[in-house]
Parts: structure tokens; C-alpha cells; sequence
């Protein structure tokens, strides 16, 4: 008989006067399948000709080794933390018993501004794959945005897209895990037909050159990285849903890291050898161009499309539940308005965020193609910022609560885990340099404005959050007692 593990910590749990809890039903191919498919979205279908022609070969290999051991690091910090408290909404949990609420408040709206920003890309990424199918798609002309048409009948298919997402969440996590997993052995399938093409018709010389455009192009690449692989810390969001072993949580956040990591690389080497890097820089869809190629047939091209397809549906599905839980955690902890704290009576969903999120996915095409790159940019200075605040909080655990029970304890008893921790803060803060004014991967304007306008808002719930609740086991509990008596 399957085991129910439970936690000596109290779950996340409905308002007052609701017996409504999240069901614990993921096994560990439904924690692989969350991770895993979050991190491989539909980007690299697009970008892979760009990164190929700023930094060759090599330089993009490098970029997604170096991207991917960064990602690893603070990966590792998670799956400690996850194991010692697997509860829904994962670093919002850490922070606050390591740093405090307002502290928590920062890496949580940091990271739902990723994920949020990343369902919206892969609404507005759905209608242009789809247009590679169905050329005359674009049909009565709504409106021009930054030299980008917007047609509604291309707009539709985004709206329709998020609706069945959201639907899918609503209805409940067994529901959306069934989804997530047929849809990923869909898509590894045709993964694996990319790479194989690669040994069919793959020429050496389109590797060339290995390294282009030095720094600058390696950077290019390497910026992407967080937008790419946010993802595996989706696993910690959902945690209070998962029946495994805490420790067993914590090692598939590490795995999935790793599996995506090795996934981007053979892709990118298989698309290279297709073609020359500049004639992949000038395709609409590089991936897909790059499958032809291989298999000198354009039937393989729309293959390649339809993996990118159910590409876009894993990790629009994956960032729904994470933020989802993360938004639900906040709204538990009277960070937010209680709404999102709220539980669905039937399907123990949280339906208020899902609702929200939604409602977000089918604004998102109506701004149409121009929105890809702004939400690419913005996303990841956020995700960035989250990430970082998660492993301080790693750090100061480990020196505030050395006898916490870690089922996963990273780096032994000795200093391995701090190192890691510090080299986690480190690596991060330094891919949040990249976006700064002046450096290579500096934001666009819109970009800006967007980063800017998630965190004036996010500054309105931000100065509720009262001032000296200090951090600790029972942090929750306090800021909602404090709450409580304004």
C-alpha cells in the first residue's frame, strides 16, 4: 500500500471556516514531469538560432554548462530546504523562518513575477507556432503594437489555450498531472527524433564556428538561463501535494536541473549541425527550420512544431500550479488579499489564483509577437532576485537552526553547505548584473517599465506586512496575529 508522508509542519490551509485542504497524490514521475516540463518551454525553439550566431557552437554549449551549474547550486539549496519543510509555496516557507516576512514577501513576488511572466509568453508563444502551421491564421486586424500586427483570430488561439490551461488546474492536480505527463512523452519523443537527425544528417562544418562574438555573445546566452530553466523550484511550490519521502523531494529538484541541462545542450548541437548559424538566425523557427534540414523533408519541420506545441503546454501547465501555490501560500500568510488563500471545495485547487493567472494568459495576446521578448526580459531579473533571497535564507538557517531535521542535508555537517549557499548568492547576483544599464544583457525600455511596474505594485502589499516580526518556526502565525488586530 502507498505511503502518505506527512511533516511535523503545519500545511498551508483554507481560510477560517473552510475543512479544505491540497491533496497529496504526486508520486516521483509526476515531480520529474512538473520539473522537467516547466524548464523546457518553447524559447530555445526560437532563440536557438540567435545564440548559435552570437556565441557559435561552443560558446552556447558553455553558456547553458555555466547556466546550468548556476541553476545546479541554487537547485541544491532548494532541494535541502524543500526536504526539511515541504510546503506549498516552497521559498515563500524558507524565507519567512529564515529572514521574516518581509523578506519572504521580496523572494515571493520576485518569483511570481517569473512564473507569471512565462504562462503570459507561452499564451502569446502558442498563436505564432501555430501560424507556422496554419499561415493564414492572421485574420481581422485589431490593432499595431511595437510593429507587431495583432489579428483576433491569432489572438484567439492564445485565449483559448489559457482557458483550457486554467480549466485543467481548476478541475485538480491529478487532472493537470495526467496532462503534464502524456503531453512530456509526446514531446520527448520528437526531442529524440531532433537529436537522432543529428547523426542522419548533420554536418560538421555547420558547427562552425565554435566560438563567436567572445564575451558579448556568451553573455547573450547566458542571460537567458534563468528565464529558461525557473522551473525546478515549481517541484518546492507543489511539495505539500507530493506522497514521497522529503528527501526523496529534494534529490528530483537536482535531477531535473541536471536532465534539462543535458536536454538544451543536445538540442542545441543537434540544430547546429543542420545548417549554417546564420541561415538558422534568419529562420522564424529555428528548431523547426533546423529539423527539415536534418531530415531533408519539411514533414519533419512540422513535427518539430508540434513537439514545440506540447513544449509550450508543459511549461505553461507546470508555472500554472507553481504560481498558483506560491500566490495561495501568500495569500494564506495574509501577504495578499485572503482570496488567494482560498481552496476550491471539491477540487482542493486554488482556484481565486488560478482564476487570476488565467485572467493574465488571455490578456497577454492581445499585445501580440512584440510581447515575447519584453516578457523574456523582464521575467528574469525578478527570478533572479527570488533566487538569491531563497539561498540567503538557506544560509541563515544553517547558522540560526543547526538542529532543524534536514532528511537532505547538503554538503555533510561541515561547511560544504554554506560554501554552496554563498556560491549560490554569488552566481546569481552576478546574472543580476547583467541587466543592469550599460552591461551587454541590459533591459529594453518596455522591459523596463515592466520590471518597474511588478515591484511599485508589489510595494502596495509590501508596506502591510508590519515591521518586527521576527523570523522563526512560527513567523506565519505571528504576522497573521498582527494582521489580525490592525
Amino acid at each position: 500500500m502507498k505511503q502518505n508522508y506527512t511533516t511535523s509542519f503545519k500545511p498551508g490551509s483554507a481560510p477560517a471556516g473552510e475543512n479544505v485542504s491540497l491533496l497529496k497524490s504526486m508520486g516521483s514521475w509526476d515531480v520529474f514531469a512538473l520539473g522537467f516540463g516547466a524548464m523546457i518551454g518553447f524559447g530555445w525553439i526560437v532563440l536557438s538560432g540567435h545564440w548559435l550566431e552570437n556565441a557559435g557552437t561552443l560558446g552556447a554549449v558553455l553558456a547553458f554548462i555555466v547556466g546550468g551549474a548556476i541553476m545546479a547550486l541554487v537547485g541544491l539549496t532548494y532541494s535541502e530546504l524543500v526536504s526539511a519543510m515541504p510546503k506549498a509555496g516552497g521559498e515563500h516557507n524558507y524565507v519567512m523562518r529564515g529572514m521574516g516576512p518581509r523578506w519572504a514577501f521580496i523572494c515571493s513576488w520576485g518569483v511570481v513575477a517569473g512564473y507569471i511572466t512565462i504562462v503570459a509568453f507561452e499564451a502569446v508563444a502558442l498563436p505564432r507556432v501555430v501560424t507556422y502551421l496554419f499561415p493564414d491564421l492572421n485574420q481581422i486586424k485589431l490593432w499595431t503594437v511595437a510593429g507587431s500586427d495583432v489579428y483576433l483570430t491569432w489572438a484567439l488561439v492564445g485565449v483559448i489555450g489559457a482557458v483550457a490551461i486554467t480549466v485543467i488546474n481548476i478541475i485538480g492536480i491529478k487532472t493537470a498531472n495526467f496532462v503534464q505527463t502524456f503531453i512530456l512523452l509526446f514531446f520527448l519523443s520528437i526531442g529524440a527524433l531532433l537529436v537522432l537527425g543529428a547523426f542522419v544528417g548533420g554536418e560538421r562544418e555547420h558547427l562552425t564556428p565554435l566560438i563567436s562574438g567572445g564575451w558579448s555573445g556568451f553573455v547573450v546566452v547566458l542571460v537567458a538561463i534563468p528565464f529558461l530553466f525557473v522551473g525546478f523550484d515549481v517541484i518546492p511550490q507543489s511539495a505539500e501535494e507530493v506522497n514521497l519521502e522529503p528527501k526523496r523531494i529534494g534529490k528530483l529538484v537536482v535531477i531535473s536541473v541536471i536532465m534539462a541541462t543535458a536536454f538544451y545542450i543536445a538540442a542545441l548541437v543537434a540544430i547546429s549541425s543542420s545548417m549554417s548559424h546564420s541561415s538558422l538566425a534568419d529562420a522564424n523557427l529555428a528548431a523547426a527550420d533546423g529539423m527539415a534540414a536534418l531530415w531533408s523533408t519539411d514533414l519533419m519541420a512540422k513535427v518539430l512544431v508540434a513537439g514545440g506545441i506540447a513544449a509550450i503546454l508543459t511549461s505553461w501547465n507546470a508555472f500554472m500550479i507553481g504560481a498558483s501555490r506560491l500566490l495561495y501560500a501568500m495569500g494564506v500568510s495574509g501577504m495578499l488579499p485572503k482570496a488567494f488563500g482560498t481552496l476550491h471545495p471539491k477540487t482542493h485547487t486554488p482556484v481565486n489564483a488560478l482564476l487570476f493567472i488565467g485572467g493574465l494568459a488571455v490578456i497577454a495576446p492581445f499585445f501580440g509577437q512584440a510581447m515575447l521578448g519584453w516578457l523574456v526580459d523582464s521575467g528574469a531579473p525578478s527570478i533572479v532576485i527570488g533566487y538569491a533571497v531563497a539561498a540567503m535564507a538557506f544560509i541563515v538557517l544553517r547558522r540560526r537552526e543547526p538542529k532543524m531535521p534536514r532528511p537532505l542535508r547538503i554538503g555533510g555537517k561541515g561547511n560544504g553547505g554554506i560554501i554552496i549557499g554563498v556560491l549560490a548568492i554569488i552566481s546569481t547576483l552576478g546574472l543580476l548584473s547583467l541587466h543592469f544599464p550599460g552591461m551587454p544583457a541590459a533591459l529594453s525600455p518596455q522591459a523596463a517599465v515592466m520590471v518597474l511596474g511588478w515591484w511599485l505594485f508589489g510595494m502596495l502589499f509590501f508596506f502591510r506586512i508590519p515591521r518586527g516580526i521576527k523570523p522563526g518556526a512560527d513567523a506565519e502565525e505571528r504576522l497573521l496575529s498582527t494582521l489580525a488586530q490592525r
